[in-house]
């Protein structure tokens, strides 16, 4: 990892921005340490008293996968700050980012706290994968400023974010949000309306029943079923999306084509996809394929893998497309 890390300064231009992180759990760590890349001052809110050493274990496992560009992590400590009181820690933040459980009336009090103590022109942001900004914000005197910026795990690894807001989010705030996220080396998304679940986790559950159905019904393993994926579908998908994949699976006819020949039938594909029954059997022989195929290895050991191989592909993608510019 080395370079120059992207500059964010705040609204006076005098220092680096400083961005309030609540909740130290799997993606609160990955912001913490991708802002902490990005130049960024970050105070971590968190409950938890071992905060300080979670949060040393986490950027010791992720900087060595933070985006090309950031900075050398023996400058973090300089940038890092722990205050357990909520109020104290949004005060001065220019960017306050929430990562507490998926519950929304504690989602709804933080938020209502968040909005008397941090400043009037703060940002805040949501890394919720399910809530809207209006319920978020419900309780909240003025919820403008709220957007939600969902990030897919791993945050410091994978680029995208999905900005949703509210029909009390100010367009400014969304433009404001777009913009941060891009400051930090990720690709935002502004959703055009707010869905439950949002996009790229419905996409991702619509696979994994699949998935579960495939195992379930013993057509192959959990550990076959990874080998079909990353050895086809994830492939192309690091690519080309589905419909550009099967744009060019339509030849020079394009999509057009596709549609009127091979597509003709996928409705009726659809109706024998699978619906399986999460019972006791099924989640129980999950878990047994999942320990026995990714056992051998800890926790650690395989975010590693994950991170590495993630962070190759986004590096080989990143000198192809400066190739085709």
């Amino acid at each position: 990892m080395s370079g120059t890390p992207t500059q964010n300064t705040g609204a006076a231009g005098g220092g680096p921005r400083t961005v309030t992180v609540i909740g130290a759990g799997t993606i609160g760590l990955g912001w913490i340490a991708l802002f902490l890349g990005h130049g960024l001052r970050v105070r971590v809110n968190s409950r938890r008293a071992d905060a300080p050493r979670v949060v040393a274990e986490a950027l010791d496992l992720f900087a060595p996968y933070l985006p090309e560009g950031t900075a050398d992590p023996a400058g973090f400590a300089a940038r890092l700050e722990f205050e357990p009181d909520l109020d104290r820690a949004v005060t001065d933040a220019d960017v306050v980012v929430e990562n507490a459980p998926e519950n929304l009336e504690l989602k709804q009090e933080l938020f209502e706290r968040i909005g008397k103590a941090a400043p009037a022109g703060a940002l805040i942001l949501s890394s919720t994968s399910t809530l809207g900004p209006d319920d978020l914000g419900a309780r909240m005197a003025d919820s403008s400023r709220l957007v939600v910026g969902h990030p897919f795990n791993p945050p410091h690894v994978v680029p995208l974010v999905e900005v949703v807001a509210g029909e009390r989010t100010s367009p400014d705030a969304v433009r404001e949000a777009v913009e941060f996220f891009e400051s930090v080396s990720r690709v935002p998304v502004v959703l055009h309306k707010p869905i439950l679940a949002f996009a790229a986790n419905r996409l991702q559950s619509a696979l994994l029943r699949e998935s579960v159905h495939l195992v379930r019904e013993g057509v192959v393993t959990l550990e076959e079923l990874d080998r079909v994926v990353t050895h086809s579908i994830g492939l192309r998908w690091a690519t080309v999306g589905p419909f550009l994949a099967f744009h060019l699976g339509g030849g020079q006819g394009g999509l057009r084509k596709w549609l009127g020949t091979l597509g003709a039938g996928l409705e009726r594909g659809w109706e024998v996809l699978g619906r399986p029954s999460m019972d006791e059997a099924t989640v129980n022989s999950l878990i047994e394929q999942a320990e026995a195929a990714y056992g051998s290895r800890t926790y650690e050991e395989w975010v590693r893998v994950r991170d590495a191989r993630q962070t190759a592909i986004l590096r080989s993608l990143s000198g192809v497309e400066r190739n085709e510019g």
